[in-house]
């Protein structure tokens, strides 16, 4: 599968059509985003996850890929992508923080039904995908396991989850749709930023309610998360309800426009304020 890929970035380098690509390196064991710039870069540490195949070695390529289009804007980059990603980078472009998607060129991967069940993910698989085999959409197991609680059962569920965090922003700071100029997590009027531990459940609720109509289900934050906290099964309810309320699914291709979303679409503009 990796040589698939590698031959395929080889061939975009070769025919011109990308100046850069964004990927991961193994680097002594330790994998890494990394900018490859020709296609003899892709011969030393070149990667898809963990070892040959897709794993647990994941990076929020899409918002990478778009910083690096945004700082080179005469040069077109080919990014990797899973599933996730693909999402995020659609997300993005839906709230108006990726208008280059003419000079993103989208190399897909599919992850292993393994991979796909232990993130509980939802669609393990590009549209249009270079290397892998498709794996089935995994179920909300666990967002379905608290919604059987009452609803003091899951209240107190979640204030013991709540209550082990040390404020890291590690969820936030990994997140591929987190893109306000201003966060609210770091507002003093809302989030006293010396508490610590965080007001319980201010920190997380506040943070849910941003996710609302823009969390794309990759599960990086509970993966970062040093604490433990579940807070992808808090994101996947908040995104059935916004599902079941507006008919809104986040990270679909199209021009569909999140109905959180109340800045109108600007294509003078890179970037938007939240």
């Amino acid at each position: 599968m990796i040589e698939q890929v590698r031959e395929h970035v080889k061939k975009l380098f070769e025919e011109g059509k990308i100046a850069a690509f964004v990927g991961l390196k193994d680097v002594g064991g330790s994998i890494f985003p990394y900018l490859y710039e020709t296609a003899g870069d892709l011969d030393n540490g070149f990667c898809i996850g963990d070892h040959q195949e897709p794993g647990d070695a994941r990076y929020p390529l899409a918002r990478i890929a778009q910083t690096a289009v945004s700082a080179y804007p005469d040069a077109t980059f080919g990014v990797l992508l899973r599933g996730c990603d693909e999402r995020a980078l659609n997300e993005l472009i839906r709230w108006n923080q990726a208008l280059w998607t003419d000079r993103i060129v989208r190399v897909g991967i599919a992850c292993p039904a393994e991979l796909a069940r232990k993130h509980e993910c939802r669609k393990p698989f590009t549209d249009d995908f270079v290397a892998g085999e498709k794996a089935e959409p995994v179920a909300n197991e666990s967002v379905d396991a608290i919604a059987a609680m009452d609803l003091s059962g899951r209240l107190d569920y979640w204030k013991r989850e709540f209550d082990r965090c040390i404020k890291c922003y590690g969820c936030r700071d990994v997140c591929p749709v987190c893109f306000c100029n201003v966060c609210s997590l770091e507002e003093d009027a809302l989030i006293r930023t010396g508490d610590l531990p965080p007001e319980n459940p201010i920190f997380h609720l506040t943070r849910a309610a941003h996710m609302a109509g823009r969390c794309i289900d990759c599960n990086l934050c509970t993966e970062v998360c040093p604490a433990d906290i579940p807070l992808r099964t808090l994101y996947k309810k908040v995104a059935e309800i916004i599902k079941e309320e507006f008919g809104y699914v986040t990270g679909e291709p199209g021009e569909g426009k999140s109905p959180l979303n109340f800045l109108g679409p600007d294509p003078g503009h890179t970037s938007a304020n939240d």
